[in-house]
């Protein structure tokens, strides 16, 4: 058996064997010119980021084209650093799952150090403060998910957290911006030199949102004499703190246990999933497609590694923000959320599965291609009509990607006003453009608002996955019945019309009396989703 650890990556012929690729450098030399002049530095030690952005390092390592890794860091679930990086020398296996039913590994080993962001550790803190006034330190990236950037709780409150390290300033910091924050103040009084922060997270503007929360840190703990007004000027002024934006698109699924099922055979120990006290499911390895995107926008005041020579689209910002808006509200993500609420309903388990659907396969295909394509925000660098082929014909369909609509279908309400809402505002704003005229996304909120009711096709509970919002909408959902067409007429305006919950007005701009048909065709007895979909869309 072997055991993925640096010493045991020296016996490089039985790695070979089982045609496992290694690092095409020398670990032990990069780990010292990065314990002595960091360059990189990432916080969110999880799945995406050691599938897709360790491995950019690892690419260009590969090549010879940058002299320093990746340093891992923490700032949500510290046992993820004790469990999954450090019995395993940092490295990761990481596994392609091609739409062949192939696969690919290789032992990803750019990440030279991982660490925790636990304020009650200060032999961890001390090394990122470390790192952090480095003067060779050009970038920190961020996975952390959306979640990790907000301030303010669904009501408009400061969170708690956040509330106390306003009040006790960047000594005693807890929540990840207001670690950060801490950690540009350490480097603003030690030299002052310039640096980049990138999000890397699937959200809209993601720089945008990091700068924005950094800067009310910032701005809270100037008035209390924490910091300098100095300060504020430093990390406000973009050419010495930058905040670029970037699209980022690599589908990376929990870990499956057919995927560990095969490391295992092939001889390598200690690759078995676990769930963390703070709920996270992850393993040793990664298994991922094989395509991915990555959008940046190349705002790096203080230098950065080649990334372009890793694939990655270096860009401006307007072009990162239309690679998102393509992806976010026409390409993927709306065709992402149709099946997750639909296959809920019809008891699909597997994304891929869905994709043998006809019906299912017909509703996005016509979202994406008659809807969508029309009020395409076209970042040029990519071709939507291209991007939504890959989705259809390759990714999605994939079936050795082992991902769920009920994973998908995760957050809704917070994604239906960008998958859903941008494109009828776009039908809305050209003249030559009717948003009544749209029958597949109408088609697609129906579905949700089926999926809502919580109960399945043929009428049986099913488990609705979390929302912020679900309590909420199922109260306003509470006099529609399975079972009851006419309890639909007149119980949806109200709902319909919430631009907050779908972007825009659905009632006034013609579209709530659709949606109110769908519905009622949705809710008539066992087997009415079917029914409706095939009256719809064709057998």
């Amino acid at each position: 058996m072997l055991s993925m650890t640096r010493e045991e990556l020296k016996r490089s012929e039985e790695w070979e064997k089982r045609n496992i690729r290694l690092p095409g450098f020398d670990i032990d030399s990069i780990r010292e010119n990065t314990k002595k002049d960091p360059t990189w530095l990432h916080f969110g030690a999880g799945n995406i980021f050691r599938g897709f952005i360790a491995r950019l390092s690892q690419d260009l390592l590969n090549q010879g084209l940058i002299r320093t890794g990746i340093i891992a860091a923490d700032t949500f679930d510290y046992e993820i650093i004790d469990r999954i990086y450090r019995p395993y020398d940092d490295l990761t296996l990481m596994v392609d799952l091609r739409p062949d039913g192939s696969t690919g590994y290789e032992i990803i080993g750019s990440v030279m150090e991982s660490r925790k962001a636990d304020p009650s550790d200060q032999e961890e803190m001390a090394r990122l403060k470390e790192i952090a006034v480095s003067p060779s330190l050009q970038l920190i990236s961020f996975t952390i998910t959306e979640k990790g950037y907000a301030l303010y709780n669904m009501h408009g409150e400061l969170l708690p957290v956040v509330v106390s390290d306003m009040e006790k300033g960047p000594s005693d910091a807890h929540h990840a911006m207001s670690i950060v924050c801490s950690l540009l103040w350490e480097r603003f009084q030690n030299g002052a030199a310039p640096l980049a922060l990138a999000s890397m997270d699937n959200c809209s503007q993601n720089g945008s949102k990091l700068r924005s929360s950094v800067i009310e840190i910032a701005e809270a703990w100037e008035k209390k004499g924490f910091v300098t007004s100095a300060f504020l000027e430093y990390i406000k002024d973009s050419s010495r703190i930058a905040f670029p934006w970037s699209m980022i698109d690599k589908i990376t699924p929990r870990p499956d246990a057919s995927v560990e099922k095969m490391i295992l055979e092939m001889g390598i120990s200690d690759m078995s999933p676990f769930t963390t006290g703070r709920g996270t499911f992850i393993a040793p390895f990664v298994n991922a497609e094989v395509p991915q995107y990555l959008v940046l926008e190349d705002s790096f005041p203080n230098g950065r590694p080649p990334l372009e020579k890793a694939g990655v689209y270096m860009t401006d910002r307007d072009t990162v923000n239309k690679a998102e808006r393509m992806k976010v509200t026409t390409c993927l993500n709306p065709l992402h959320t149709a099946l997750a609420v639909y296959g809920c309903v019809l008891g699909y388990t597997r994304i891929s599965e869905e994709m043998k659907d006809p019906q299912l396969v017909s509703l996005i295909t016509k979202m994406g291609y008659t809807e969508g394509l029309p009020v395409v925000t076209d970042p040029k660098i990519l071709d939507p009509r291209a991007f939504i082929a890959e989705v259809i014909e390759e990714r999605l369909p994939n079936p050795f990607i082992p991902d769920a609509p009920q994973r998908i279908a995760t957050d809704t309400s917070l994604k239906v006003p960008i998958r859903f809402g941008e494109t009828i505002k776009s039908y809305i704003a050209d003249p030559d453009l009717d948003p009544a005229s749209l029958t597949y996304i109408p088609l697609a909120i129906a579905g949700w608002l089926r999926y809502l009711l919580g109960v399945d096709d043929e009428g049986k509970p099913i488990e609705l996955s979390s929302d912020p919002l679900l309590p909420s909408l199922q109260a306003q959902l509470s006099d529609v019945h399975f079972g009851d067409p006419k309890s639909v007429s007149g119980n949806l305006d109200g709902l319909l019309s919430n631009a907050s919950v779908f972007g825009t007005d659905l009632v006034a701009c013609g579209l709530s009396k659709k949606i109110e048909t769908y519905l009622s065709e949705l809710i008539e007895g066992p087997g009415a989703v079917r029914n409706t979909l095939v009256r719809r869309l064709g057998s």
